[in-house]
């Protein structure tokens, strides 16, 4: 249930407002916006007649939420939110670029890397030090000495860094050293890890699993919000679908959906959804089209000899070239590069 106040409600009348809400032992979360301030009242509303709210002098209107999801809902807070990356910051019109290899493979390694997607124009760094792959025998990551390689990274170039948490065990080191926490696909809904998010002070990129429905992506939002932390973007990576031949399919729907749906901003990753180099390009540019407000592309010095997922990494000079195209996209549509 969400309470729509009237515009220029005192402080005193959103109080009182909350108190009334309290008393129905509902839980509260105030959003104040310049035209309008909205009270979203958490908790079994089913029984609870909105028109107890309704008579009111300072509420405007009572609307029941349909969707299970709550905080995480647009009408809930109808304004987009901006999240604040260690200065970068992303929605609202801010773009997110994130760019670095898929997995740390040496300290000289990454901080090359880093230099040359910065001079591009990257604002953020992405490496992978704990790696989830399919086959036990593949290359896990470097583990917490890949971390402190990306932090190296940061300290030669100043960009943030983004990296993969896969189990709670590090969450505090995360919490310390990561400035973007990413959760993957695979943990999507591993709720309490997601639990555990909410009570971090660190932004979260949460990606969507591989089956994962649009309601079942934003209720793990949910999961992180309701546990205290408002830091979520969400980012789409593909689908698992009938068709081989790409790794994943892109589900660029899922940008206008989610912008409709809620209010968190929506990053994009093209290089994990197709898989292979040549289709980044396109990708990335109908993302951008489409309103992404930003996109995480793995970005390789000798992807022919990498690690993991070489194939889907472009070289600094072919993300350089991209990021210039993107740039004319952007400004189309009003977005800042």
């Amino acid at each position: 249930m969400i309470i729509v106040l009237k515009p220029r409600t005192s402080e005193e009348n959103v109080r009182r407002v909350e108190n009334l809400v309290r008393s129905k032992g509902l839980e509260v979360h105030t959003v104040i916006g310049e035209d309008l301030t909205i009270i979203g009242c958490i908790g079994d509303t089913v029984r609870i007649d909105p028109r107890l709210f309704e008579v009111d002098k300072s509420v405007e209107k009572v609307m029941h939420v349909q969707e299970p999801y709550k905080l995480v809902n647009r009408a809930f807070h109808p304004e987009d939110t901006i999240v604040d990356v260690s200065g970068v910051k992303v929605g609202g019109g801010h773009m997110a670029l994130i760019a670095g290899p898929c997995s740390v493979e040496s300290e000289e390694q990454v901080i090359a890397i880093a230099k040359e997607v910065k001079a591009y124009g990257a604002n953020m760094l992405r490496g992978g030090a704990f790696k989830p792959r399919t086959s036990p025998y593949s290359f896990q990551g470097m583990g917490l000495s890949g971390l402190d390689i990306l932090c190296k990274a940061k300290e030669a170039t100043g960009l943030p860094i983004v990296t993969e948490l896969m189990s709670a065990d590090y969450l505090d080191i995360f919490d310390e050293k990561v400035d973007l926490i990413q959760i993957g696909a695979r943990n999507m809904q591993n709720f309490d890890l997601l639990k555990q998010l909410g009570r971090t002070k660190r932004p979260i990129l949460l990606k969507r699993g591989l089956n994962a429905t649009y309601e079942e992506w934003m209720m793990s939002a949910e999961y992180i919000m309701a546990s205290g932390n408002q830091n979520v973007i969400l980012c789409e990576r593909g689908m698992r679908t009938f068709e081989s031949y790409t790794r994943n399919t892109l589900d660029l729907q899922a940008i206008p959906v989610t912008r409709r749906l809620s209010h968190l901003p929506i990053v994009i990753d093209p290089s994990h959804a197709g898989g292979k180099w040549w289709l980044v390009d396109s990708m990335a540019k109908a993302s951008i089209a489409a309103g992404a407000d930003g996109l995480m592309i793995e970005v390789h010095n000798n992807p022919e000899c990498a690690l993991c997922d070489g194939g889907q990494s472009l070289k600094p000079v072919k993300y350089g070239k991209l990021l210039g195209e993107l740039r004319q996209i952007a400004k189309v549509i009003g977005k800042e590069m």
